[in-house]
């Protein structure tokens, strides 16, 4: 007897087991060094909402790190946008400080994949700063960087999918 096509799509994939493998031993073998994250984009605590927006939306990232005497004392994200500014009575011509994360959670470097990619899904986070011992910012480590890179070991996968022109995104904000 035949199996029916429910059966045929959950059969065993010996190349998908194996894809599976390399992928999981990669994020567990890898560091946020590897990532080549992008440096940190800082402004200084005396910086407006308003200038760490524009510079957000000229640099097209999401985050912006507050450091003071080399090291990173909070973190401004879009999501401080949406929750802190937008529905709040904050003017745009305030303190950044008065909206940021103040001693954000971070990681370092040599920290593991694997591990801030639980740190990110725990605590919710989608850009996590990334400092040296000393506290300085190094970069600003974001999901879409750690999904570029599962994407990178798993290419035959994600770039093969067939097209769905009606998710089809028309702007760069996904509109």
């Amino acid at each position: 007897m035949g199996m029916s096509e429910f059966d045929e799509a959950y059969e065993d994939d010996p190349a998908r087991e194996l894809d599976e493998q390399r992928l999981g031993e990669a994020i567990l073998d890898s560091t946020i060094r590897s990532l080549e994250p992008r440096p940190p984009v800082c402004v200084p605590p005396s910086a407006t909402v308003r200038d760490a927006i524009r510079l957000m939306l000229e640099k097209e990232i999401g985050a912006v790190l507050v450091e003071s005497e080399g090291r990173a004392v909070g973190i401004f994200t879009e999501r401080d946008v949406l929750r802190r500014v937008a529905t709040s009575a904050v003017t745009l011509d305030r303190p950044v400080t008065e909206v940021m994360t103040a001693d954000p959670e971070s990681l370092g470097p040599d920290d593991g994949i694997a591990f801030a990619l639980n740190k990110m899904i725990v605590g919710g986070f989608r850009h996590v700063p990334i400092l040296d011992e000393q506290g300085a910012p190094v970069a600003v480590l974001s999901l879409r960087e750690v999904v570029a890179f599962i994407v990178t070991l798993l290419p035959k996968r994600v770039m093969n999918l067939p097209p769905e022109p009606r998710l089809a995104a028309r702007s760069a904000d996904g509109g």
